[in-house]
């Protein structure tokens, strides 16, 4: 059975969590369309990857501007439902998706990595119809919830998906045998960031000038940075930043979403950030994986940065790692075009023999 499907983002890791299996869906003759708030990263993204898609809003900075602009969303999402006809919705957890697909009737498919959302959460959960979550997800979201052997990294960054390009060095103007080290900071104004401050601007100076005695540094920041820091900024094609995180031999930073697609990659990542000790998936890739580490501060994580980066076997040992990881799991974005393309009859399955995700292997 043909399918249309209306895909919800709302952020550009989520572009890269559908692609996959929207191309796939199309090449088997499904309709699909992409549904996103005017952020410029997540529009060039889909314009990239040749997505169709539709702009719900402008992406408001702040917690009180993203609420006022609540009702406009919601009226312009209901628009383009109707319009397109859907027979499946497709999203993480999303006020809009959830409410709307409820409000009509259609199947809504929803994913979440994220624990510590609780507002989030209790406002969606509820009316998602089928919840999909990685057995790292440590939260019972009751009724039809669906586990699965990977990670929402693992839909566009599992090797069967992603081969790593050293174009990317000549971009970089690094040598082939060159260290350089990626940093991330971020700007925590997201709703779940709420309470976080993130690393000091005199910790950051200080970290780039003790990285660099050991490794080329570049800087992916979503604040302006410093003129101090500036130099750093890393410049590269949007698309090719998945490949840099692939050859880089250390990340550091405060994005969960770029430390956990470097576990996926091999390459040594450690995680600053409060939160990450609540998320399921975080702790399953420090404590069962050893392919991340995380910490709360700066100040707690700075020796073992330093120490991965001085150790010429780090990267060698984190492959190591990341092969094992992958040998236990599926590729997910294979699994859920399935689920998408059989549904209702590929929920039942998965009732029946909630193994069955081990077909994809």
């Amino acid at each position: 059975m043909l399918h249309r499907i209306l895909i919800e983002v709302g952020h550009p890791a989520q572009v890269h969590q559908f692609r996959i299996i929207a191309k796939k869906l199309l090449q088997n003759s499904n309709q699909v369309l992409f549904v996103a708030k005017k952020k410029e990263i997540t529009i060039t993204l889909l314009q990239i990857y040749d997505l169709p898609y539709e702009i719900i809003d402008d992406s408001k900075k702040g917690i009180v501007s993203k609420v006022l602009h609540i009702p406009k969303v919601y009226l312009n999402f209901y628009r383009i439902v109707k319009k397109f006809k859907p027979n499946i919705i497709l999203s993480r957890f999303s006020l809009q998706s959830s409410h709307i697909a409820k409000l009509l009737n259609i199947p809504h498919i929803g994913f979440t990595d994220s624990e510590h959302v609780k507002l989030m959460d209790s406002l969606t959960v509820p009316f998602v119809n089928y919840k999909f979550t990685a057995f790292s997800y440590y939260k019972d979201l009751g009724k039809n919830h669906f586990r699965y052997p990977s990670n929402i990294e693992l839909f566009y960054l599992h090797p069967k998906w992603f081969v790593p390009d050293k174009s990317v060095l000549e971009f970089l103007g690094v040598k082939e045998e060159e260290k350089y080290v990626i940093l991330r900071f971020v700007s925590f104004d997201a709703h779940h960031d709420v309470g976080q401050t993130g690393i000091m601007f005199e910790e950051k100076e200080k970290l780039v000038e003790a990285l660099s005695k050991y490794a080329r540094v570049f800087i992916s920041s979503e604040k302006p940075l410093p003129e101090v820091l500036a130099k750093y900024q890393i410049q590269i094609p949007l698309e090719k930043m998945h490949d840099a995180m692939a050859f880089a031999y250390l990340y550091v930073g405060e994005g969960g979403t770029m430390a956990s697609e470097c576990a996926m990659l091999g390459t040594p990542n450690v995680l600053i950030n409060s939160l990450a000790k609540l998320c399921g998936v975080h702790n399953d890739l420090t404590k069962n994986h050893k392919v991340q580490l995380y910490y709360d501060t700066l100040s707690e994580a700075y020796q073992p940065i330093l120490d991965l980066v001085k150790n010429e076997n780090t990267k060698i040992e984190w492959e190591k790692r990341r092969q094992l990881f992958l040998s236990k799991m599926i590729d997910a974005s294979s699994f859920i075009v399935w689920v998408i393309e059989n549904y209702p009859k590929s929920i039942e399955i998965l009732k029946n023999n909630p193994d069955y995700y081990n077909n994809f292997k």
